[in-house]
């Protein structure tokens, strides 16, 4: 079963266009929606959680009918949503107890679990404490207690390091890290900061505009630049360049012209060995040689630049 299948999806809000015919097909795992603030990420939460429904198109989470299957879904998706949404007066562990019991859970249970929940996540000793007493960080980690407290399949965590300071983020980070290592939990982590995806997630979805542009593992979209390397060398600086260029290597050209440090790429059935042959030919000494390893930084924005240059489709 897919964790995720939907087709043809959109959604309109006016004349703004949040979602525009996106299909996604995700097996279970941890998977990271980025996207730049507007891309439509908080949306397709929001879609298929059944919060919205599509103006168009369908599909499945978990098995269940985005359209008709919301009451089935409740209690196999914890949601962390970016609002703070709390309900002032209440407690920490009233406000997780509360959630339990919109998840469908016996009111006994959620309680219960409200304990547990927040002693994970590091708020034992603030469960009495009233909500608007709570710090940013605290929050957040409440919030995460309150999708946890069902013990879902899914977690769909929409900006959960949001608003933390640089400390914060990374408690935040390592509780995610630890949590899914234990209970091999699926996460769909929805932020615009990517190192939290590079560091949380195996998929990754890439949304522009409302449209998803690439969907994959890293290793899959990396592939696309798997014959680039990064090259330096002491030397005549034109005698080296020239020859590489003899042989059918292209320099990227957002390097600058006068230097002994470039990014390259290689035609097929290339060897690396012929780097060094080169060099010698050349009288030079190559002092780096290293595959290009595209961070999700330069992979996210090569990919939406390519699709705001493709041509439309109709």
């Amino acid at each position: 079963m897919q964790l995720v299948d939907i087709h043809h999806l959109s959604r309109s809000f006016g004349s703004v266009h949040a979602l525009r015919d996106v299909n996604l097909s995700l097996e279970s795992g941890t998977i990271g929606l980025i996207g730049n603030n507007g891309a439509g990420k908080s949306t397709l939460l929001k879609v298929l959680l059944g919060l919205l429904k599509p103006d168009s198109g369908g599909g499945t989470i978990l098995g269940c009918d985005i359209l008709h299957g919301t009451p089935d879904l409740r209690g196999r998706v914890g949601y962390m949503p970016e609002a703070a949404a709390i309900v002032p007066m209440l407690k920490g562990v009233e406000f997780v107890t509360f959630a339990g019991d919109l998840y469908g859970m016996p009111h006994r249970d959620a309680r219960r679990r409200a304990h547990e929940v927040l002693n994970y996540v590091g708020l034992g000793e603030l469960r009495y404490r009233r909500l608007e007493e709570y710090s940013i960080g605290n929050l957040q980690r409440l919030k995460l207690a309150a999708a946890l407290v069902h013990d879902p399949q899914l977690l769909l965590l929409d900006e959960p390091t949001n608003g933390l300071d640089p400390a914060g983020r990374i408690v935040m980070l390592q509780l995610l890290e630890d949590l899914i290592a234990e209970t091999g939990k699926s996460v769909f982590l929805c932020t615009h900061l990517l190192g939290d995806v590079e560091r949380l997630c195996q998929q990754i979805v890439v949304l522009d505009r409302g449209t998803v542009v690439r969907a994959g593992t890293m290793e899959e979209m990396r592939d696309q630049v798997s014959n680039r390397y990064e090259l330096s060398w002491e030397g005549p600086l034109d005698r080296y360049r020239a020859a590489l260029a003899n042989v059918g290597i292209r320099f990227a050209e957002e390097q600058p012209e006068r230097s002994t440090k470039v990014m390259v790429t290689v035609p097929t059935g290339f060897s690396t060995t012929t780097f060094f042959e080169i060099a010698r030919a050349a009288g030079v000494v190559l002092t780096e040689l290293k595959a290009d390893e595209e961070n999700l930084e330069r992979l996210f924005f090569r990919v939406t630049e390519q699709a705001a240059h493709a041509p439309a489709t109709t």
